[in-house]
């Protein structure tokens, strides 16, 4: 049983059974932890299953103790820019990733939702993210293209910025987007953008910071790839 001291009473905090066997396992321990941080912004479980499908393990938690010991971070979500920075602050999350992130050098990977908070601002709300990217989100206009429709829905193949990448290969791929909210083509560390009458960025890398726009849980052979490569990392 693994047992924590309280500070002030010195009494002793017994966690629950799920909770110590997983502190058993990666405490003072070589094998890489793959947490994917729950901020209740949903898709967490179909992220799960699509790395235990390819061979890694990995655990969804809001818990402060596991995320600490965290070898590999992954940011995902869905809905509001603002919901997500106040869930993650109603959690106490937020000084902590930053450690994790900025100071520990944790790899971290934000999908969707997860990739915009890395960002300044977005046009969706007032609150500010992470600040890791230099660069604000933008919403699509309506009348910017006849061609796409807002929320952008669907199926793209992608056009990469970088010649390397840790994260895509060279050969022609297409992720599933869901998305109204958009990185502009001129963000810093842009490895991968969209071709089309608005062209924009949809992946970044930055040393240890990686967002995608799209889903790579629902982008079956090349979502694949691409969290293999980042979870090989």
């Amino acid at each position: 049983m693994v047992l924590f001291p309280l500070q002030g009473n010195h009494q002793l905090l017994t966690l629950n059974s799920k909770l110590i066997l997983i502190l058993n396992k990666y405490i003072n321990s070589t094998v890489v932890l793959i947490v994917i941080i729950d901020y209740k912004t949903g898709n967490t479980g179909s992220i799960k299953n699509m790395l235990n499908k390819i061979g890694f393990d990995c655990v969804v938690s809001d818990n402060k103790d596991i995320i600490s010991k965290a070898s590999k971070l992954i940011l995902s979500g869905v809905g509001s820019f603002d919901n997500g920075i106040k869930n993650l602050k109603h959690l106490d999350l937020i000084e902590l990733i930053e450690k994790k992130v900025v100071e520990e050098k944790t790899p971290i990977l934000g999908i969707c939702l997860g990739m915009q908070l890395m960002a300044k601002k977005s046009e969706e709300g007032s609150e500010s993210g992470f600040g890791w990217i230099n660069q604000n989100v933008l919403k699509f206009k309506k009348n910017f293209s006849k061609d796409i429709y807002i929320p952008v829905m669907g199926w793209n193949y992608v056009s990469l910025s970088k010649a390397e990448s840790k994260l895509f290969s060279n050969k022609k791929q297409r992720f599933y987007f869901v998305h109204s909210y958009y990185f502009p083509i001129d963000t810093p560390h842009s490895v991968a953008f969209i071709k089309s009458n608005l062209e924009y960025c949809c992946a970044f890398e930055k040393n240890n910071i990686f967002g995608v726009q799209f889903h790579p849980e629902r982008s079956h052979a090349f979502g694949k790839e691409l969290l293999k490569r980042f979870c090989n990392l």
